[in-house]
């Protein structure tokens, strides 16, 4: 790890409900792992950590839209806990050794390659198979869908950008499409994308579930001019 600039973190244990099931697993991962960077980034002079954290801190957070300067101390799940968690340990270490970390809160990322466990690809699937989907909270649900490609610019936009006035600070961000979308409305889309009436079965609120997200990107269209392009209808 000699004579790097940045290190950018994206590696870890994720899906909230996983997590209830298999805490061991997150806390090696997500805990563990991160500490295990962080060291690594100490111990060879690394400028800049940039890392992946996850809009499930907000956790029972009521305000709407999610901006970073709101409370985080009410996760709902241990994979919420684990990423706030890392929040702090990054934190910390830019006190303690002084380099910059970065932390970026991801907002329901779907596109290409992304995780079977997620309900876009969950929902695509069962309806081309005609099985029935499993929504949950009676449909009452709004997410921040954001498309891979978005997410992907942000963490370039801030790869690239030289350090100036965020040199040996530890910042998070917001990284989402600004716009909480009904699940109703993005199963709606599926539906027509793919000409098929998708069979839903009702389910209430599972735990380590939040009822809507909603993320504030103002702060990193102000530090990285970071744009969104891709609606969720467009968005392939």
């Amino acid at each position: 790890m000699k004579n790097f600039d940045i290190v950018c973190h994206l590696a870890a244990q994720a899906g909230v409900r996983y997590s209830i099931e298999n805490p061991e697993s997150y806390i090696q991962s997500n805990i563990v792992g991160f500490l295990n960077i962080l060291e690594c980034c100490r111990h060879f002079n690394i400028p800049h950590l940039v890392y992946a954290s996850s809009s499930s801190v907000y956790g029972m957070n009521s305000k709407i839209p999610f901006h970073e300067q709101d409370l985080t101390d009410t996760p709902v799940s241990l994979y919420a806990a684990t990423k706030k968690s890392n929040e702090l340990m990054a934190y910390t270490y830019t006190h303690l050794y002084h380099f910059a970390t970065t932390g970026l809160r991801f907002f329901t990322v779907y596109g290409p390659w992304g995780r079977p466990d997620m309900s876009p690809i969950l929902f695509a699937d069962a309806i081309m198979n005609n099985r029935p989907i499993k929504v949950f909270n009676n449909g009452e649900m709004e997410r921040d869908f954001t498309y891979i490609d978005d997410i992907v610019e942000g963490i370039v936009r801030v790869i690239e950008k030289p350090f100036g006035d965020f040199r040996n600070k530890s910042k998070v961000y917001n990284i989402g499409n600004n716009k909480s979308v009904k699940l109703e409305n993005f199963i709606s889309e599926i539906e027509c994308n793919m000409e098929k009436v998708a069979v839903k079965e009702m389910y209430p609120m599972q735990k380590g579930d939040v009822k809507r997200t909603w993320a504030d990107v103002s702060e990193l269209i102000k530090d990285y001019d970071y744009k969104t392009s891709n609606k969720y209808q467009t968005g392939r």
